[in-house]
């Protein structure tokens, strides 16, 4: 099995001893190559290094982790990002379908997170997770976009055209304007989790909708809603007054 190259960012060196210490304990697929101890110096190692996974610290002294990025015109390493805090980033990191560490770093959540990264490096190029990541988190006038896992890789959709998504086991059949519909390898709960901020609102265990694309709503115990689709959506009785609320807000 060939190895897979690291460098680690961090401006802490206690962090970046902790985290070489953790890696070659449990480790053996992954060989620290080089650290760093700033956006500057990191820069300069990926460029002699050529990493093919970056351990980047969100905030630093002099540049920050997306100054850093800033600078190359194309990446093709891939990157799990380590922050001290909830950073105002993590939604952006999340939407992206990119990985990031909590710290003091968790043994079990860097071995998730090194699980998902070796299936993602078979998906996708990290380039355009990160060029999506990167326009989510500028806030540019072009539309979010979240990546959705499928069995074979990934597909970036722009949050605005998801119409709703609906619980199909350890799976989401989410529906697209137009009628597509895309089976992601993700539970509703996730999705309910990742969509937290944005204008959607789960009305029954089974469905989780976008409220712009709400038509009609339909009075009863719970009540439906008509989905732009012309889909008929039952709201439970415990999630009515929730919707009633949100809707009211528009």
């Amino acid at each position: 099995m060939t190895a897979i190259r690291t460098l680690i960012v961090d401006d802490e060196e206690g962090a970046r001893e902790s985290l070489a210490n953790i890696i070659a304990k449990y480790f053996e697929q992954i060989k620290v190559v080089g650290k760093a101890d700033s956006a500057k110096t990191g820069y300069e190692k990926i460029i002699e290094l050529k990493p093919d996974l970056v351990f980047l610290d969100i905030e630093m002294p002099f540049g920050n982790a997306f100054d850093l990025l800033a600078r190359f015109d194309e990446i093709d390493f891939d990157i799990i990002f380590v922050t001290a805090y909830d950073h105002y980033a993590i939604n952006a990191i999340k939407f992206s379908a990119l990985d990031y560490l909590l710290k003091p770093i968790d043994i079990e959540d860097l071995k998730a997170a090194i699980t998902r990264l070796e299936k993602k490096r078979k998906d996708t190029n990290v380039d355009e997770r990160l060029n999506v990541f990167l326009q989510n988190l500028r806030g540019s006038n072009r539309t979010k976009k979240v990546a959705i896992p499928e069995s074979d890789g990934l597909i970036f959709v722009e949050l605005e055209k998801i119409v709703r998504c609906e619980s199909d086991g350890n799976y989401t059949s989410i529906t697209l304007v137009g009628g597509k519909r895309i089976i992601a390898s993700r539970t509703l709960g996730e999705y309910e989790e990742l969509f937290l901020h944005e204008r959607f609102f789960r009305v029954h265990r089974s469905h989780l909708i976008n409220l712009n694309h709400i038509k009609r709503y339909i009075k009863g115990e719970g009540g439906y809603v008509i989905m732009d689709d012309d889909s008929q959506v039952e709201v439970s009785r415990r999630k009515k007054s929730g919707l009633l609320e949100l809707l009211s807000q528009v």
